[in-house]
């Protein structure tokens, strides 16, 4: 009951209501883009082409596009470009003393890097642009109507103009909408494929009759077992407890009070994921070059990190860790922090100041990353198995004594589910989902209404009722 009344309290205030609706109206105009195809392009024979490359790059940049890649509309590249243009730029905060100066100088700083992504965005988009047109006029097949140098330019315009839209509609709903809106706009993009997930399900439960109920309630237990999961350990933090000594600046005492450092498990979100899935699905992209095809060492070494592989599974868990720890390292860095809090006074209950306070952050900070690599690892293994399995059987010396274990084919040949909602996709749509409520909840306490849950409570000091 209290769930309901306040989203009614969402829709009584109107600069919040206006928020909602304008970012509902700039993901509305987001969709549409999935209905302007690229000119030149036989769209049936690019479905096939994705259906044939599945695990490779192509079908990694459509899940972010919401589609729009497989059909090759005008929003293909969808919000790619600019991701891998923040991740440059973050990473490159470490190595240049420039831009690490611009970050620290606040406001002013942040708007120059932002305008120095939305240049990189555009030229990415430009040089992605002509690579995917150039690989479709040569890969023959008859996909490209009119093969050329008109069209490609026309592509190459179409892509980047869409890319470069998206990237405004993004910020457009970060500043007079609500919640964040590159993050949206991948939520829109996965999200509006839930209907035919379901249709999905009901053939062939109902029509086919390929599951019985048993499994589709199992399918759906799964599924909702897995949201908990993300939903607990998205939200789940290590507090390292700060106590600030008194201090008396003139005839005030300042300071004195107890309060704790939070440290996320999942510090990285789904970056890592990003990283590893592509690192790995870069390889199988190359399995369509003709040079590759014709080299049987090549062709062998790139089959073992196929998808459900032994070797990929690894690589996978050991590529997810590793990035885990490499994003964390950039986005907190203990020494600063001791440093910091050193500066007003601040130590941690038993630890000195200084050297040992950021050893100890360290530490901490080391155990709950290899937690969260792990389950991040976990998430986006689960709808592995269940769709294809994990091909022991192809391990030397003990793959024939596991594949003549008659009880464990479900684990080798995978359950054959289409887990519509990825690992990948699932931590998007369920991180977005609560970051956004997060931040719907935060303007209702501010404006001294109940949020959605219990817990949130009116303003503390404020009487209710």
């Amino acid at each position: 009951m209290k769930f309901f009344e306040a989203v009614a309290n969402v829709f009584r205030i109107p600069d919040l209501r206006n928020r909602i609706l304008f970012t509902l109206g700039m993901l509305a105009v987001y969709r549409l883009g999935l209905h302007v195809p690229t000119p030149g392009i036989d769209t049936g024979k690019l479905e096939e082409l994705f259906r044939q490359n599945q695990g490779t790059l192509f079908g990694f940049i459509d899940l972010f596009s919401g589609g729009m890649f497989r059909r090759l509309t005008v929003f293909a590249l969808g919000i790619m470009p600019y991701i891998t243009s923040s991740i440059i730029l973050q990473l490159m905060t470490i190595v240049v003393p420039t831009l690490e100066k611009l970050q620290k100088e606040g406001e002013l700083g942040r708007r120059k890097i932002t305008q120095w992504t939305r240049y990189l965005t555009v030229i990415l988009a430009l040089v992605q642009a002509f690579t995917i047109a150039t690989a479709l006029q040569t890969g023959g097949n008859g996909i490209v109507i009119h093969p050329g140098f008109g069209f490609i330019l026309m592509t190459m315009i179409s892509l980047t103009t869409g890319t470069a839209f998206i990237m405004w509609l993004g910020e457009q709903i970060s500043e007079r909408g609500i919640g964040n809106g590159m993050s949206l706009l991948i939520f829109a993009g996965i999200v509006a494929g839930l209907p035919k997930a379901v249709e999905n399900i009901y053939v062939n439960v109902f029509v086919t009759r390929q599951w019985n109920v048993l499994q589709m309630i199992i399918i759906i237990l799964m599924m909702v077992a897995v949201v908990a999961f993300i939903v607990l350990v998205e939200r789940g933090e290590r507090r390292i407890p700060v106590q600030y000594a008194k201090r008396v600046i003139g005839r005030r005492v300042m300071g004195g009070q107890s309060t704790h450092l939070p440290l996320k498990v999942n510090a990285g979100g789904v970056i890592p994921v990003i990283f590893a899935s592509s690192l790995l699905t870069f390889p199988q992209t190359l399995t369509q070059v003709q040079f590759v095809k014709d080299n049987a060492y090549l062709s062998a070494m790139l089959r073992s990190i196929q998808h459900s592989e032994p070797l990929y599974i690894l690589l996978f868990i050991v590529g997810i860790v590793f990035f885990c720890f490499f994003y964390v390292s950039i986005i907190f860095n203990p020494n600063e922090a001791a440093d910091n809090m050193r500066k007003y006074g601040g130590f941690i209950p038993g630890i000195r100041p200084g050297k040992n306070t950021a050893e100890y952050m360290n530490k901490i900070l080391t155990k709950i990353t290899v937690v969260g690599g792990l389950y991040l690892a976990i998430l986006c293994l689960i709808p592995e198995i269940m769709i294809s399995g994990i091909k022991l059987q192809h391990l030397p010396l003990i793959g024939n004594f596991i594949d003549s274990i008659p009880n464990i084919r479900w684990l080798l040949d995978g359950l054959n589910v289409n887990f519509y909602f990825g690992g990948t996709s699932l931590l998007i749509v369920v991180g977005v989902a609560m970051d956004t409520v997060n931040q719907v909840e935060a303007q209702l306490i501010m404006r001294h209404y109940e949020g959605f849950t219990p817990r949130a409570g009116r303003i503390r000091g404020r009487r209710t009722a």
